[in-house]
């Protein structure tokens, strides 16, 4: 009997501790974690900073002179006397036309030249006797006269005859294909033994010239109001010169930098754009005529320029420009900017941001007007946690 009672008493005492125990344990519980701290945000700090303006044009390569090789006489082509795609000289020999009938005109032309100055030295000296004879009345006026008339006229035939037989003479020069100018050759359309004809409509080659090579690009005439309003005068000089640089196709800058020459005296009024014109060196005659390319103008700088990354403005549903900020007190405030261009991955800010001001970059969305937040260096690690599977206290 007392053994009976002494073990209803010891479990009522486990029951009792157990539940001691379990009552201890969900008070823990009930606690919860500790309240988080404001949400961090990545910030950066407006600075001024000393921002070229350029501008970015879409344009196209063309050879700064260029000349289209045409026969002007027709003929057989006996030779072909450069190499396709080679440089040439001005003046060097490109084609060799049959000249054997062109010879046979200049000697026509030399022989007729020469009987009319033989028949212009009988004439001159049967003018100037009957001109000595008429003062002594041995002839009449008449025939002083005629001898004079005649002699003009054999004159004459001595002009007509040497301007025949100098055309011939060029005619047998044309013969002789010559490069006008300087540059690159490109392909032949014909090829020897074929026939051409004097001032044929299609050239036999072309020659052009590509170190300088021109760049014409497009631009529109309001931009180029603002360009030239940008520092109240136009486009920045070096020296008395307006430079400008290249982006190839690919998006691979030129080394070579350019030179401004002109601007179109009017705009054209389909597109409304004017053209600009920029010379650029090509020594190693990367830049080829027809190439698509981009020029940078410079259009001035801003020595006090503010630029902010583009992932941090946003646009309010009126559209305006907008960035989130740090003030005082780590609190959120919203800001409306005016933002005036792209520069690579920033927008330069023409109004509404100061030296000085926290701009958030990272963590927008944990941002609320008025709501506190820590700040942090934009791209810094975050805090570290309690490492993975620690002990709770």
């Amino acid at each position: 009997m007392k053994t009976s009672i002494r073990n209803t008493l010891l479990a009522a005492g486990a029951l009792a501790l157990l539940l001691f125990l379990n009552g201890c344990d969900r008070k823990g519980n009930a606690q919860g974690p500790p309240p988080a701290g404001p949400p961090e945000v990545g910030i950066t700090e407006v600075q001024s900073q000393r921002v070229e303006l350029t501008t970015e044009l879409a344009g196209r390569t063309a050879a700064r002179l260029v000349a289209e090789v045409r026969p002007q006489v027709t003929g057989i082509i006996k030779k072909r006397l450069y190499t396709e795609g080679a440089e040439v000289k001005e003046g060097e020999i490109l084609y060799q036309i049959d000249d054997a009938l062109y010879r046979a005109d200049l000697a026509k032309a030399e022989a007729s030249l020469a009987r009319a100055e033989a028949n212009l030295a009988a004439v001159r000296l049967k003018a100037d006797r009957y001109a000595e004879l008429v003062k002594v009345r041995a002839v009449s006026n008449q025939e002083a006269d005629d001898a004079a008339a005649a002699r003009k006229q054999a004159e004459a035939e001595v002009l007509a005859a040497q301007a025949a037989a100098d055309l011939a003479r060029i005619n047998l020069t044309y013969t002789t294909v010559m490069a006008p100018i300087a540059g690159r050759i490109g392909r032949s359309s014909v090829t020897t033994g074929a026939l051409v004809t004097a001032n044929q409509a299609t050239p036999l080659a072309t020659v052009q010239q590509l170190d300088p090579i021109n760049v014409d690009v497009t631009q529109p005439a309001a931009e180029m109001l603002r360009m030239k309003n940008n520092l109240g005068g136009g486009l920045r000089k070096e020296g008395g010169k307006a430079r400008a640089t290249l982006l190839l196709e690919d998006g691979t800058p030129y080394p070579h930098a350019g030179e401004l020459k002109f601007s179109e005296v009017t705009v054209e009024q389909s597109t409304g754009s004017v053209t600009l014109r920029a010379e650029f060196p090509n020594p190693e005659q990367t830049l080829l005529p027809g190439m698509f390319v981009r020029a940078l103008v410079p259009e001035g700088v801003n020595e006090q320029g503010i630029l902010i990354p583009q992932r941090g403005v946003t646009r309010n549903p009126a559209g305006q420009a907008m960035v989130m900020l740090v003030g005082a007190e780590d609190k959120v405030e919203t800001r409306i900017i005016k933002v005036a261009r792209t520069m690579g991955e920033d927008w330069l800010v023409s109004e509404g941001l100061a030296p000085g001001d926290r701009v958030i970059l990272e963590g927008l969305q944990k941002a609320r007007p008025g709501s506190q937040v820590k700040p942090v260096p934009f791209g810094s690690a975050p805090a570290a946690g309690p490492p993975p599977g620690a002990a709770k206290k």
